[in-house]
């Protein structure tokens, strides 16, 4: 097989499985906080803690693995997953098991971002969009049969098997990558990392992300604001530092600018969707979670068939016009998730689930293939951060918005009947402020057409 072609398949699985260590443990949340005793506000902190931890270190992991080698930072970063994973199904509270999660987050925060730039090394433009597609096709796999696997999995072996699902493959993947990829990528390998600028970025990212979510409290504003000043901070150190850990410079280009904008606002909007779809599912109409799991299968199920077949239509006609169509249609999934109750029916919710992951289908691979192809070739590590950093921010904060609007509706209560009312009501409010970014992100998309910037 030819060398590109292995590398694509390598870093396609490890998109499933990173893919899959989020979605397949948020399905199986309910079983955890049943477990150790977890409040509503901390069942949400599950998927919180991992996706923060990605954010702030998706910025220095694309200088880290430019210098030290895409390759090996990835060999690594899978024993260290790996290695939490095993640890992860011995712990014996709720903090232990947050304290994995975060861990877990530093391992798949760089291959994350390496594995994107493995493929963007290997692959000429002309096929990149086709190959990105083909790579986001296994995140949506991974969105797809992480609900149906983590459910089956969690009502038949409890959720450590979730846990542990990855391991066996990932096993294999660390062969290939020892015995049959002899290359190696390594763009900044004489140039200093940018200890100051990653610091300064990692405490603002923090204060902001972590404030946000408790912005209800004067202590969550402060830390917001905070956080905020550090990482203006943050963006004039780099604008002086020769060696910057992330070129604040690129976001003067426009296609590059409006596409992260755009990620960033789509994954702000759809993230929580599955979250409030699975406490919908299993909280109020009482379902397992087997059988939420399958359910939950009809958006990324959309969004495998159609992934591909959006990174080759972006290599052929714009794909900013692509993108917007697709958040366009998610604008419309939402509103219809806004009017999620009690006596909803299934085939409505249905529907809107079809809707919604023929959008995000459709938004993915062009605005991706957008922002990897207005960067120099020597800064696709670069530009992978910024993809990374801008789905895992838009992520965990998509999240705090949900975690927010829970703490001022419900306040830190336990999941029971007697509060469900008030979680419908938190779900519908969280889905209308999403149609808002979802209508940012469609006019984000438009922007920088016209740009001839490389």
């Amino acid at each position: 097989m030819e060398s590109k072609n292995l590398i694509l398949i390598i870093c396609t699985i490890l998109s499933f499985f990173t893919v899959f260590a989020v979605n397949a443990v948020t399905i199986v949340i309910p079983s955890i906080a049943a477990e150790y005793g977890m409040s509503n506000i901390i069942q949400n902190w599950v998927t919180i803690i991992f996706l923060l931890v990605v954010a702030v270190l998706s910025v220095p992991a694309g200088q880290i693995s430019g210098k030290y080698g895409l390759k090996k930072v990835t060999i690594l970063s899978i024993i260290l997953f790996i290695i939490i994973s095993i640890v992860n199904v011995l712990v014996t509270s709720q903090e232990q098991f947050l304290v994995c999660r975060f861990v877990l987050g530093i391992s798949l925060a760089f291959i994350n971002v390496t594995s994107m730039a493995m493929i963007v090394s290997v692959f000429p433009p002309e096929e990149r969009g086709k190959a990105l597609g083909i790579n986001i096709t296994g995140v949506y796999v991974g969105l797809s049969l992480s609900p149906v696997l983590g459910g089956i999995l969690d009502y038949n072996l409890g959720w450590r098997s979730v846990v542990l699902f990855g391991v066996p493959f990932l096993f294999a993947i660390l062969a290939l990558l020892l015995t049959k990829i002899d290359e190696e990528w390594s763009s900044f390998e004489n140039i200093p990392l940018d200890i100051k600028g990653s610091l300064t970025y990692g405490i603002g990212m923090v204060l902001f992300m972590y404030g946000f979510t408790i912005l209800n409290t004067a202590m969550g504003i402060a830390l917001t604001v905070l956080g905020i000043i550090i990482l203006i901070g943050f963006a004039l150190i780099e604008l002086r530092e020769k060696n910057p850990v992330f070129d604040i410079k690129f976001f003067k280009n426009h296609k590059f600018l409006s596409a992260n904008f755009a990620s960033l606002c789509a994954y702000l909007a759809t993230y929580a969707v599955t979250t409030i779809l699975n406490y919908h599912l299993q909280y109020i109409k009482g379902l397992d979670s087997q059988t939420a799991g399958m359910i939950l299968l009809a958006a990324p199920l959309c969004q495998v068939v159609l992934a591909p077949i959006a990174g080759r239509l972006s290599d052929k006609f714009v794909p900013q016009i692509l993108a917007a169509i697709g958040m366009a249609l998610g604008t419309i999934s939402l509103f219809l998730f806004s009017s999620l109750s009690s006596t909803t029916s299934m085939e409505f919710l249905f529907v809107a689930m079809i809707i919604y992951g023929i959008g995000f289908g459709l938004f993915s691979p062009p605005n991706t293939n957008v922002i990897m192809g207005s960067v120099p070739p020597k800064d696709t590590s670069v530009a992978s951060a910024a993809v990374a950093t801008m789905r895992t921010v838009g992520q965990a904060m998509s999240m705090g918005i949900l975690t927010l609007v829970f703490a001022f509706v419900m306040g830190n209560v336990p999941m029971i009947e007697q509060y469900y009312p008030l979680l419908i009501t938190s779900c519908q409010i969280t889905c209308l402020i999403c149609v808002i970014l979802c209508i940012a992100s469609v006019f984000a998309s438009f922007v920088g057409i016209k740009s001839s910037e490389v």
